[in-house]
């Protein structure tokens, strides 16, 4: 007999499936993960340097790099002289790169509408504020994926 299954495995089983799906809409922009998460961040916090993102995103600080210098190539990112310390970088959009958080925004949306289409707005919303209560119990950084931790140099 099948007994249902618990909350904490319903959120890796989902959890899972919403980046697996997630990862193949920012495909379609010809994004990875990684560099959506980089893009959102650097729109949230233009100026800042890569340092500083690196330790935002909980990423190491070489791979961080590899990803800004992506972008940078594709001319979604620059790099300007910080003004206050000239060893570092700040990081900021270019014009194609706000394009592309614009792309994300609707791609997001898109994304929560068909994971959570079984809900209604009320339902959405009190799962919204559940599933913060507990990131937040648990010491997650408030729009940060946790994976950045795992991606390697």
């Amino acid at each position: 007999m099948d007994r249902p299954s618990g909350a904490a495995f319903l959120l890796t089983q989902l959890g899972t499936h919403a980046a697996r799906r997630f990862g193949e809409r920012v495909a379609a922009v010809d994004l990875t993960p990684p560099q959506a998460g980089l893009l959102r961040a650097v729109a949230r916090e233009p100026g800042r340097s890569q340092q500083v993102l690196a330790d935002r995103l909980g990423t190491p600080a070489t791979r961080l790099v590899a990803l800004v210098d992506a972008l940078e190539q594709r001319g979604a990112l620059e790099r300007r002289r910080n003004p206050d310390d000239r060893r570092l970088y700040a990081v900021h959009l270019t014009e194609a790169g706000e394009d592309l958080v614009r792309d994300l925004g609707r791609l997001a949306t898109e994304h929560e509408d068909a994971l959570l289409a079984t809900l209604d707005v009320d339902e959405r919303r009190t799962l919204a504020d559940l599933l913060g209560r507990v990131a937040a119990a648990e010491g997650l950084t408030p729009g940060v994926h946790p994976g950045y931790r795992d991606l390697s140099s």
